[in-house]
């Protein structure tokens, strides 16, 4: 029992050493292009009441919830994503408030699931919410946000693939599909299975035109093929959300990122609160995507304030991965300086870790043990890569 209290449970780890350090200096990057961009920083808790992340209101499911109770028996959960608590907290101080809200996070994230995969059950997310405004223009400013800050973290070679969820909605609408060939179709769509979609959709009786148009949404596409896919949706609403995306696409390009984007018509998410754009980056050395995000025009209703929304979320420790994968230079450590010292030398060590702090220098002050040599020291300082070190008394 005593040595299982050394260890991990499944699906966290420590961090520690050089690896945190590259990890917060990322952050400081990705927080960089926050604050170019206006966003300002909101800390929200760590769990909420249930109801937040509820089925309601779309977010993570159940069984994947960390849940507890508190003294009054109210059932808690740990916070899966940030998105629903951004909300709430935007609907809660900022009721009254008509004009655009930016705000910004950082902080952990819970997802208890048995799946892993690889993936951890704590992760790092940090992300950025654009509240109160429904334009485009503010899904070009969150993608053009998004490409800035994995320039500024280090990326030269990624893709943000961009899909609208209105598009698939529209193509079921007019086939009048039930609500659960819908939920099969997406899951099959959701992860490229399109054999699998195929065969849902001629149980249902869907085939020709819509048969093809449902089974390739799923596909990566250009620009131009984007425009060609337009002269083949005959419904309303899915003619609507191509036509959003030709319009993303040339604010994009007003930004000078356009070279960044591609288009991915069968794009869908876990988070049913997403209702139009959707969108999430890609780079080499992960297997999934580095950041998620989308349009949510009808969360914050959940939470009493009628707003749209649009936002993204940075997965850290992929993103970490991904850096790491590609040899993406990491920063130097900043160094620091030992100051080892017996009491002959104290005074004179002491004034001295005092000048070099006020310098603004790391110190650190060592008070020498007897029984360890000079040598033994210097050969440990090596080891953590200490390369400043000096002796004061009769050490």
């Amino acid at each position: 029992m005593e040595r299982l209290l050394i260890h991990t449970p499944e699906g966290v780890r420590d961090i520690y050493g050089t690896e945190l350090a590259w990890k917060r200096q990322t952050g400081r990057r990705l927080q960089g292009t926050f604050d170019a961009y206006g966003y300002r920083e909101i800390q929200t808790p760590a769990f909420e009441f249930f109801d937040v992340f509820s089925k309601e209101v779309g977010t993570t499911p159940s069984k994947d919830l960390y849940k507890f109770f508190d003294k009054e028996g109210n059932t808690l959960a740990l916070r899966p994503d940030f998105t629903p608590s951004i909300a709430r907290c935007a609907a809660k101080y900022f009721m009254e408030d008509a004009m655009p809200i930016r705000l910004c996070y950082e902080g952990n994230a819970f997802t208890n699931t048995t799946q892993l995969q690889g993936k951890l059950n704590e992760t790092t997310q940090m992300g950025a919410e654009l509240i109160g405004e429904a334009s485009v223009e503010a899904d070009a400013e969150m993608i053009c946000l998004v490409i800035e800050a994995l320039r500024s973290c280090g990326f030269e070679k990624f893709t943000v693939s961009v899909g609208e969820i209105d598009f698939f909605k529209g193509i079921c609408e007019e086939t009048a599909l039930d609500g659960e060939v819908v939920m099969e179709l997406r899951e099959y769509i959701s992860v490229k299975n399109y054999y699998g979609a195929e065969e849902v959709l001629k149980e249902a009786g869907v085939a020709g035109h819509y048969l093809e148009l449902l089974r390739h949404a799923g596909d990566i596409c250009t620009f131009d093929e984007l425009e060609e896919a337009m002269r083949h949706v005959t419904n309303e609403r899915s003619m609507k959300a191509l036509k959003r995306l030709v319009e993303l696409y040339r604010l994009v390009e007003m930004y000078g990122l356009a070279e960044y984007l591609s288009f991915d018509l069968g794009m869908l998410s876990k988070f049913h609160y997403y209702t139009g754009i959707i969108f999430k980056a890609y780079t080499y050395g992960v297997g999934d995507a580095i950041v998620k995000g989308g349009r949510y025009d009808a969360l914050l209703s959940r939470f009493g304030k009628d707003a749209p929304a649009v936002g993204c979320v940075f997965l850290l420790d992929d993103i970490q991965s991904a850096l790491a994968a590609q040899g993406v230079e990491r920063p130097e450590a900043e160094a620091i300086t030992w100051i080892v010292y017996d009491e002959n030398g104290r005074r004179e060590a002491l004034a001295r870790i005092k000048e070099l702090r006020a310098e603004g220098r790391r110190v650190s002050g060592i008070i020498r043990d007897p029984g360890i040599s000079r040598e033994a020291y210097v050969e440990y300082a090596r080891r953590n890569q200490i390369d400043d070190i000096r002796f004061y008394g009769s050490v």
